[in-house]
């Protein structure tokens, strides 16, 4: 391939749509730096791997040259964007945007290189707005229009409220590409009607419309729902790199794939396709595999350093080979009476309940320090240390104080 087919090729890699694909190789075709948008509404101060999806993605456009724009929406953050809600979502507070805002700087600098990085708030835009500019806006699309959007639309046809603020949302992010003079704006499928308006405004205001690139959504440690805190199928990006090591490994097999092609910037697709071919032969284990998702994923948001003793720390546990010192070690309150053993692995996380951890000890699937344990009346007192693990995948080195 030459280098625009391979400029193409890494664009595409993982993305769910492009529109329209053909205005993009004319815009590469002049050899100019893209002004490429993606935009974030810090309604939460830390970010999980999904979100690294679209960072990823702008990561490789940073790569080819190209200016990145990563927009903070303290403005319309303040608004809620109902995507995917069937009600009115609760607008933050100017306090809380700014708080979370702070966050998100700080953390995407883990994907995204910094000196490439042009930072910007639409509030600089929003915040000389007056009302009558925000009429002039909002008389640019009819409710019609609006009502097009899924959400709004099985909203409405359920008679569920839809507040008048909400079909601001898209005309504000829209504006947002106008402001900045985008070439290209990133967002995830669930972004289309959004990322669509800021065609439409960018053509109302005279400029050329902006190509729109969508990304999947991720799916969860679950395989099913998109990766989201309240669901807690997530990985926090700020987590131990123990945590993303443990939890990429309990990834199945299927997802495992669409995991390095969204987020792996070390194995080429061409590679994947022979890592596939690999593990069909038995050439090549699966959990060697996501051991190598797991590494790049702990150096990427820690070090090298981090991600090896996390590793090490797993297969100490795991395949029992290596030292269980390395795993971190956690402390946790015991009351006076002490924790009998159920009790001791929920309050470590290792299990969901006390009823679940009492099913797995009937199981003879409860481990300390290697050692499978059955008594379910042991009590556990403070001082006590070690590593419990809950069948092969679920462990935590604790302290009782």
């Amino acid at each position: 391939m030459n280098e625009l087919e391979q400029a193409l090729a890494l664009i595409a890699r993982g993305a769910d749509e492009i529109i329209k694909k053909e205005d993009l190789e004319a815009r590469l075709k002049t050899g100019r730096p893209l002004r490429i948008k993606a935009g974030f509404d810090p309604t939460a101060p830390d970010l999980h791997i999904g979100h690294t999806v679209l960072l990823n993605k702008m990561r490789q456009f940073q790569d080819l040259g190209h200016q990145v724009i990563f927009l903070i929406g303290d403005f319309t953050g303040m608004i809620g964007d109902p995507t995917g809600k069937n009600v009115t979502r609760k607008a933050l507070t100017r306090e809380d945007v700014l708080a979370n805002a702070e966050t998100y700087a700080e953390q995407v600098y883990k994907v995204l290189d910094r000196e490439k990085t042009e930072l910007r708030f639409n509030s600089e835009w929003f915040g000389k707005m007056g009302a009558a500019d925000m009429i002039r806006l909002a008389a640019t699309h009819t409710v019609a229009r609006m009502l097009e959007r899924d959400d709004f639309q099985k909203r409405y046809k359920s008679e569920q409220p839809i507040a008048i603020h909400e079909f601001l949302y898209p005309l504000t992010q829209g504006y947002d590409s106008v402001a900045l003079e985008a070439d290209v704006e990133l967002g995830g499928t669930d972004q289309k009607f959004n990322l669509l308006m800021g065609r439409a405004l960018q053509e109302h205001h005279g400029q050329a419309p902006q190509i729109v690139l969508t990304m999947p959504l991720l799916e969860g440690l679950d395989g099913v729902n998109k990766m989201s805190k309240s669901l807690g199928n997530y990985i926090g990006i700020n987590e131990p790199a123990i945590d993303i090591v443990t939890k990429t490994m309990k990834i199945g097999d299927d997802l495992m794939w669409r995991w390095f092609e969204l987020l792996s910037f070390e194995v080429s697709l061409d590679e994947l396709t022979v890592m596939k071919a690999d593990i069909v032969s038995g050439a090549l284990n699966p959990r060697e595999a996501k051991l190598r998702l797991a590494r790049e994923l702990a150096t990427r948001f820690h070090d090298a350093a981090a991600a090896e003793q996390a590793i090490a720390g797993w297969n100490a546990v795991v395949t029992g080979q290596g030292d269980t010192s390395l795993l971190p070690l956690s402390d946790i309150e015991a009351p006076a009476e002490g924790f009998r053993l159920a009790a001791l692995l929920t309050a470590a996380g290792v299990t969901p309940s006390n009823s679940e951890a009492n099913r797995k000890i009937k199981e003879r699937a409860v481990r300390i320090d290697g050692d499978v344990v059955e008594d379910a009346s042991r009590v556990f007192t403070a001082g006590f240390e070690g590593v419990l693990q809950v069948g092969k995948r679920n462990f935590a080195r604790i302290r009782l104080i």
